[in-house]
């Protein structure tokens, strides 16, 4: 038997630090005897003595106040804000480059309670993936990450957020992926950009979110495999060019000049369906009897190309405007309408939509 003073006294059900009273004490861990008042007990000491068992008891207790988590199973928690539950400011402010992903992935896992990450981040959402040791604890450290890296208040994310934990999750992912939670339903390109996550987690970011994303790309070629989701499908790029053509002035889409400013996916997208309706696309576009020959004109030549140009589509990845009230103003006019249609995040132009007459 080995005598310890101590100040403390452990029960079955309790670890106090207040006096305690062999009377009412239950079975102990720590036996106790009582002694005669002395200046070290009358300040609060109690004598214990330790048995082998009582030494494993502590052990114990000390190993779960260490590992407190080893009992809560780690959950998948998407924490999302889309074009249904959050305005566009917002989303343009949580907007991250595909450029960054690996970056902004590397800051989740980095968090405390997050395992593995992952970024979907689209005109239309912005949606994290995680593995979380804890779910409460995992949402409030990305919620902060979150806020921290746009500057928008953790109440105001909160607001518009939603969030789904493990199976809800699950499907989740796999409705986006099949285009069922797109603004356009059926639209393709979410699984490309689904498939731009599995391709920037190939490198050593977990095993549990890249399984998820890769059985998600499953799901969605099977969705348009076996479904008729994708017949006749269309994507925002598409919607853009049938909203631009329908508020030309009546009689004028046939000589109207059309200008494409960013040569990415959408700004791709946006020429192939101008071509598809022999309408003039790209910054610059000739049409000879063999097809679409398309001229690509600098960035920096972006103003004088507006100036020519009736109908501009902007789809960049640029974090500041392109177009500014002050630049829509020095173009000169043009002979019907000017209309600008921005299917960037953020946007690339102040407003959505200039008409001038």
């Amino acid at each position: 038997m080995a005598a310890v003073w101590g100040a403390f006294v452990v029960s079955q059900t309790s670890l106090s630090s207040k006096h305690h009273s062999p009377s009412s004490s239950p079975t102990m861990l720590l036996g106790t005897r009582a002694f005669p008042m002395n200046n070290k007990t009358a300040r609060g000491l109690i004598r214990c003595e330790l048995s082998s068992s009582s030494v494993s008891a502590l052990q114990q207790l000390k190993k779960s106040a260490i590992d407190r988590y080893t009992k809560e199973r780690s959950s998948i928690v998407v924490i999302g804000l889309s074009i249904h539950t959050t305005p566009l400011e917002m989303r343009e402010k949580l907007a991250i480059p595909v450029a960054e992903w690996p970056q902004a992935i590397s800051e989740l896992c980095a968090l405390n309670h997050i395992e593995e990450a992952a970024v979907l981040s689209t005109c239309n959402r912005m949606e994290i993936y995680v593995l979380a040791l804890s779910q409460h604890r995992g949402v409030r450290e990305v919620t902060q990450w979150m806020s921290k890296r746009s500057g928008i208040l953790v109440s105001d994310i909160c607001h518009h957020w939603f969030l789904l934990y493990n199976k809800d999750a699950t499907q989740h992912l796999f409705e986006v992926s099949a285009g069922l939670d797109s603004l356009v339903l059926g639209e393709g390109q979410i699984l490309s950009q689904v498939k731009q996550v599995k391709e920037k987690l190939r490198n050593g970011f977990g095993m549990v979110i890249p399984g998820l994303f890769e059985k998600a790309i499953t799901a969605g070629k099977r969705a348009r495999a076996e479904t008729g989701i994708a017949s006749g499908a269309v994507s925002v790029s598409s919607a853009a060019v049938e909203l631009a053509l329908t508020k030309l002035p009546p009689g004028s889409s046939s000589s109207a000049t059309m200008l494409v400013v960013g040569e990415g996916k959408m700004g791709k997208l946006v020429i192939k369906h101008l071509v598809a309706k022999e309408r003039v696309a790209a910054i610059q576009e000739e049409m000879i009897p063999s097809g679409v020959e398309i001229v690509y004109k600098p960035l920096d030549e972006m103003l004088a190309c507006a100036g020519e140009a009736n109908v501009i589509f902007t789809s960049t990845a640029s974090e500041t405007p392109l177009f500014l009230k002050e630049h829509v103003e020095a173009l000169p006019l043009p002979g019907a309408a000017r209309l600008f249609v921005d299917i960037s995040v953020p946007r690339n132009v102040f407003f959505f939509f200039f008409f001038f007459s």
